[in-house]
């Protein structure tokens, strides 16, 4: 996941390909605390790895649930506790995870009071904005001790006083259903902890999202417990309940994060092939599933089976709709952005549900949207868009996300405006609660335009840092990295390794010059902050060897294997952007980079540098004998007839022979603003 404050997006073009949905955040914290307060082992596969779920598998553990994760990807053994309580005393933060948060108050709540406990449940400062009041005066009737600990009504609380506290369970329990049904939720999965008789729930105020209590009624009859319901008004947790673990379960793909996919499909020109959605089907028991009506509806192309989503562009632009979006609470924030490319206005009514999510989605919605040019309505509980009414009214936009993942994936796909311009995504990190891998598995089935991709070089002198400049800014920016001085190393390793002959004789011939010509187009090759791979492996150290120098430079006279290490940097022009060292980046092999940064510093300086790492590595090292080296070599690089070392025309210097590598970083950046659209934009 990227860890940057900040990612561009390139305008694009085209989708195409085929994405796995990482697991339902609903199901997965549903699944984890229902294996928790089960009887038995279960075994939990394709759960999904993200901020919320660590934090419940956090809170588990501190609670004494035994949790293993499995050598295979997203699977995970829970121990249940079967009812027990064998920690009674403990401080749990759980971020901004309602879906944990709402939960384990209920849950703590009641067996605390059963065997005396004394619990203090807390997260963020958002989430101690969003309100639990409902809930809490529901437990409240049934006797349970719960102190605010800081506003009345938000987390966080201390659930138990540390006495058993005699639960009263004879009358109906009231909870408002109208701000969230997370509050439902969370007694239908507790109650049946203290089920000795019948318990009753009543709602009071229409329901709200009642496809999330849909699956929280299907998971719970997977763990034994069958729920009578009278309408949506009524619910009854059976006498006798008792929580069985299935032994083991699967966690369907997230639907809310497979709209986002369904409308990159719906948007992009992908010709036949289209996006193909795995992980969920068209029977999911998720009400987001329900997105794929309103896709249909402004005009996408979908057909599915039980696991997976096929996708295309079909009417163009997209159709207006005006549509109550109470069944689809999460995805519907995605026809927001999507009504960006429809031919009208597009109304989302009973949405009042997302002023309590992770920030207060209508406004932020309004307010992003309006940046990028849209005219934007709205109330307590709709949203209306008109899309800019001509390609010109489109604005370039550096768009807030509120540290909430939904809003930084809905607006991923702003990116595909007609206007060409790139969208910038502050804190991408956000999109960790619930898809961590999201923006790689954007680029991984968007195309554009290589001239959209934004290149920054760097070249300069051996010794002037440049390599360890370039990785810190791609590591900032969120870009490949390439780092062109390794090439031919990583051509004479890679023949090395093959067994391949690399000596002046064999190379000499033409079926030898052929063989490595093509083993260097062949080559698949990494740059990562500090990292090479070759074909997956780590060859950091081994292509720095003697030996592979030397190869390197008998190699590096094949004409072939020129041409074709050239069109691989041209290869790593990819998005969603490049960070290119080396000596003739900006001069001869991205020549209309975005920004072209020439580095240097004195010899004397590149010459210490050389020689303390050197040392540092256990080398033996002279530094006169360095600084003549480097001086000779300069020389030779600023003389050769091909690609002679010198700035490019419009290179910018940078003399860093007496600035930290932060500072350098910083110079850049600044100069890298100065080139981007978003300078001077307020955000």
């Amino acid at each position: 996941m990227f860890s940057i404050p900040y990612l561009d997006l390139p305008p694009l073009q085209a989708a195409a390909g085929t994405v796995v949905l990482p697991g339902s955040k609903s199901i997965s914290n549903r699944v984890l605390l229902l294996a928790a307060l089960s009887s038995g082992t279960t075994h939990i596969h394709d759960l999904l790895d993200s901020d919320d779920t660590r934090v419940m598998l956090d809170a588990l553990k501190a609670l004494g649930c035994e949790v293993v994760r499995q050598p295979e990807g997203g699977s995970v053994s829970v121990s249940g506790l079967g009812g027990a309580l064998p920690v009674r005393q403990a401080k749990l933060f759980l971020g901004n995870a309602g879906t944990a948060m709402r939960p384990l108050t209920a849950a703590l709540s009641l067996l605390a009071s059963v065997w005396g406990g004394e619990f203090e449940v807390r997260g963020i400062a958002r989430m101690h904005e969003r309100p639990i009041g409902d809930l809490v005066d529901a437990l409240r009737q049934m006797g349970c001790p719960i102190a605010d600990l800081g506003q009345p009504g938000y987390p966080p609380l201390r659930l138990g006083n540390g006495q058993p506290a005699a639960l009263l369970l004879h009358e109906p329990l009231r909870v408002r259903g109208d701000v969230s049904s997370q509050f439902l939720t969370a007694l239908l999965l507790a109650l049946p902890l203290v089920a000795e008789q019948d318990i009753h729930i009543d709602v009071v105020g229409e329901l709200i999202s009642k496809p999330y209590i849909e699956i929280t009624l299907r998971l719970l009859a997977q763990f034994g417990v069958h729920i009578r319901r009278d309408g949506w008004s009524r619910f009854t947790v059976p006498a006798g309940s008792r929580y069985q673990s299935p032994g083991s379960i699967h966690v369907e793909g997230d639907a809310s994060s497979a709209s986002y996919f369904i409308a990159l499909g719906a948007i992009a020109a992908g010709g036949a092939e289209g996006i193909t959605v795995q992980g969920v089907g068209l029977d999911s028991i998720q009400g987001d599933i329900r997105f794929v009506e309103a896709a249909r509806a402004m005009g996408a192309d979908i057909s599915g089976s039980a696991n997976a989503l096929h996708v295309r562009r079909g009417s163009w632009p997209l159709k207006a709709i005006d549509l109550d979006c109470n069944h689809i609470p999460d995805a519907a924030m995605t026809l927001a952005v999507m009504a960006l490319y429809a031919n009208g206005t597009t109304t989302l009514r009973n949405i009042a549900s997302w002023r309590v999510k992770e920030t207060d989605r209508i406004a932020a919605m309004v307010a992003e949207l309006q940046k990028l040019g849209a005219t934007v309505q709205w109330g307590e509980d709709f949203l209306s868009v008109t899309p800019p009414a001509n390609v010109a009214d489109w604005r370039p936009a550096a768009l807030h996300t509120y540290d909430d993942h939904r809003i930084a994936m809905c607006f991923s796909l702003a990116a595909f405006n007609p206007a060409g311009i790139p969208v910038r995504i502050l804190d991408p990190r956000c999109v960790g609660k619930t898809f961590p891998d999201y923006f790689e598995a954007l680029f991984a089935l968007t195309a554009t335009a290589s001239a959209y991709i934004p290149v920054l070089c760097v070249d300069g002198p051996t010794a002037s840092g440049k390599g360890t400049l370039s990785a810190a800014l791609a590591e900032r920016l969120g870009y490949h990295l390439l780092d062109s001085g390794a090439l031919y190393r990583l051509v004479g390793l890679a023949a090395e390794r093959a067994g391949v002959d690399t000596s002046v004789e064999a190379l000499s011939t033409p079926e030898g010059a052929q063989r490595v010509s093509a083993m260097a187009a062949a080559m698949n090759v990494t740059f990562l902050p500090g990292q090479i791979l070759l074909e997956g492996t780590d060859v950091t150290d081994a292509v720095r060897t003697e030996s592979a120098g030397m190869a390197a430079s008998r190699v590096s006279a094949v004409p072939g294997v020129r041409q074709a290490l050239l069109e691989l940097q041209h290869r790593s022009r990819r998005l969603p952007g490049l960070v290119a060292d080396g000596r003739d980046m900006g001069t001869v092999i991205f020549p209309a980079a975005t920004l072209k940064v020439f580095l240097t510093a004195s010899a004397e300086t590149r010459a210490e540098r050389r020689y303390k790492q050197l040392i540092s590595k256990g080398n033996p090292a002279k530094l006169e004998n360095l600084l003549l080296d480097l001086k000779a070599r300069d020389e030779r690089d600023s003389q050769r007839a091909l690609a002679p070392l010198k700035p490019a025309e419009d290179a910018l210097l940078l003399d860093n022979s007496a600035q930290t590598i932060e500072e350098s970083v910083a110079q850049v950046l600044d100069w890298w603003e100065a080139k981007r659209p978003f300078h001077g934009v307020v955000s």
